[in-house]
């Protein structure tokens, strides 16, 4: 038997249905819709709905404009009932999110082993621990396939129960306010939301009275399945192609939550020594592509991933010589606000704004300032291919590692621990004007400070191929390798972005196999297999890279 004695096909009558008693002004001011008071509810209220093997969507992306409430509450209720103890009444729910949510909710899940599946993207200690134990499912996918392939039913074509027309039982989404026509006003993100509620059968709608109405900051168009998709019709970052709001069936909402939780963001990843060198190669040559005529005075449109290089890179560009910057990206952070301010970028467009506590007070303090300079968009556009390839955008981001002939692996640490996901970098990298990616070129261990060589023979696994990247940079320099085959390509990786501790090694390796394979008649990109991983296999056995060498 089941603890709980909610059914999937009896219906729910939310507390609002009898008076409302509970509803603050706050809320009555946020819901414009006056019918929707009748479905005010409680969080707590809502907890029992949720039976196990349900497939759940969550709002959210980079941890901002996620829920709060009904996901905690989901979990003091299998907390307080023990439901975990025991198989029968245990519950494990296929999670769907745009990308990452607050470690709140998400890890506390986690850790309550009360996730079976998650898509497509993550962050979280516990969350990570999970599917690398191999109690959570985890399918990792482009950020912006991730909405269409949600749509198209593709997650659910083992689903034996609920609605067969609705891939997701639930979608429990945030808002800032509804407006007249019962439409949801995202909050700091937009992510997957709309297709989220497009594909589920009952919703829940947690309006965040503690966050200013972000109304008018998105733009929100609909998703159509083929053959009757339409073409994004933008050619400029500022181009509006839909709504503000995100239409929403009424007759499927379930409840609407008031909450007052924040985003739970911290503190941006702090700059050093190395981002910034990263980030004076860069600014440096993209100097030279301006005064080469490959590039406007003021660049082409910018996407930035997220990290201490990123940071470092957008505050070198507030200092830099660009002015009328535009920028078309997946994630705003802290140092974009400095960028804003300093005059130099014009605008900008995303599918999230992930600022600190204390980025987030500066920006509503002088909301009127940006409102206009800033746009959020869902992710199926932000990282459509399609734009990205259109606008020429300049696409930058961060792998763990690459190899000599320009493969990188964002994803799996030595081959197999997963890590967050491939996010939107493949989306951008794929297809923009300039595919850039940027490391440092050593990382510390336990017991050597660069026991770790992001630049090795062979990448241990491949996200990001040859095909894709124009360029490598790293503290010690930057690879321009636009137009060269992989023999020329190899040693100007090593020489210009290779750490001193592992460029002999190199060096030495890239002989060796052009060698080998020359000989045999199989030298188009050189590799002695035997060897290709073995500063991973080094690694694993002695905690560094350093091998003594090839023999």
């Amino acid at each position: 038997m089941r603890a709980t004695p909610f059914l999937r096909n009896i219906p729910y009558t939310p507390s609002g249905a009898n008076g409302g008693a509970n509803i603050t002004a706050a809320f009555r001011e946020r819901v414009r819709r006056p019918s929707y008071f009748s479905k005010f509810a409680q969080a707590e209220e809502l907890a029992p709905l949720f039976k196990d093997g349900d497939y759940i969507g969550w709002s959210g992306f980079t941890g901002v404009g996620y829920p709060k409430s009904v996901p905690t509450a989901i979990a003091d209720h299998i907390e307080k009932n023990n439901l975990q103890a025991d198989p029968a009444t245990k519950k494990k729910f296929k999670l769907f999110v745009g990308a990452s949510v607050g470690p709140e909710v998400e890890d506390r899940w986690a850790r309550m082993d009360m996730i079976s599946h998650r898509y497509p993207h993550q962050v979280g200690k516990e969350i990570s621990k999970g599917i690398n134990a191999g109690r959570i499912n985890f399918q990792d996918k482009h950020l912006s396939m991730f909405p269409q392939d949600l749509v198209y039913g593709y997650y659910a074509l083992n689903k034996k129960h609920g609605n067969p027309d609705k891939p997701l039982d639930w979608a429990i989404v945030e808002a800032t306010a509804i407006t007249e026509e019962g439409h949801i006003v995202p909050g700091a993100s937009v992510g997957a939301t709309p297709e989220i509620i497009q594909s589920a059968d009952k919703i829940i709608i947690e309006v965040n009275t503690l966050i200013p109405n972000l109304e008018g900051l998105h733009d929100i168009n609909q998703s159509f399945v083929p053959p009757h998709r339409l073409p994004y019709i933008i050619t400029h970052p500022k181009d509006r192609i839909g709504t503000t709001s995100i239409p929403v069936d009424p007759d499927r909402i379930v409840a609407i939550v008031e909450s007052r939780h924040p985003d739970n963001t911290g503190s941006n990843a702090p700059e050093n020594d190395d981002s910034r060198a990263i980030a004076k190669h860069l600014i440096d040559f993209l100097s030279e592509e301006v005064e080469a005529g490959r590039l406007p005075k003021s660049l082409l449109p910018l996407q930035s991933g997220i990290g201490n290089v990123a940071n470092s890179i957008i505050g070198g560009l507030a200092d830099g010589p660009f002015d009328q910057v535009q920028v078309w990206t997946e994630v705003l952070q802290d140092t974009f606000l400095r960028f804003f301010d300093s005059g130099k970028l014009s605008f900008a467009t995303a599918t999230s704004i992930r600022f600190s506590p204390e980025g987030f007070e500066h920006f509503y303090a002088k909301w009127h300032d940006y409102k206009d300079r800033l746009l959020l968009r869902s992710q199926q556009v932000a990282n459509s291919p399609e734009i990205i390839r259109r606008l020429g955008i300049i696409a930058m981001n961060t792998p763990l590692e690459v190899d000599i002939y320009a493969h990188a692996n964002s994803t799996n640490a030595l081959g197999s621990r997963m890590l967050n996901g491939i996010g939107g970098s493949a989306d951008f990298l794929r297809n923009a004007k300039l595919s850039i990616m940027h490391t440092p070129s050593s990382r510390p261990t336990k017991t050597d400070p660069t026991g770790i060589s992001c630049i090795v023979p062979f990448a241990s696994h491949v996200d990001q191929t040859e095909h894709d990247l124009d360029v490598v940079v790293t503290e010690q320099g930057l690879a321009d390798v636009r137009g060269l085959a992989p023999r020329e390509r190899a040693p100007v990786i090593i020489e210009k972005c290779a750490h001193p501790d592992y460029k002999d090694l190199l060096h030495e390796y890239y002989d060796r196999a052009l060698h080998e394979c020359l000989a045999r008649g199989a030298a188009h990109q050189p590799h002695m297999l035997r060897n290709a991983l073995k500063f991973h296999i080094n690694f694993l056995e002695h905690g560094t890279m350093k091998i003594k060498g090839w023999d």
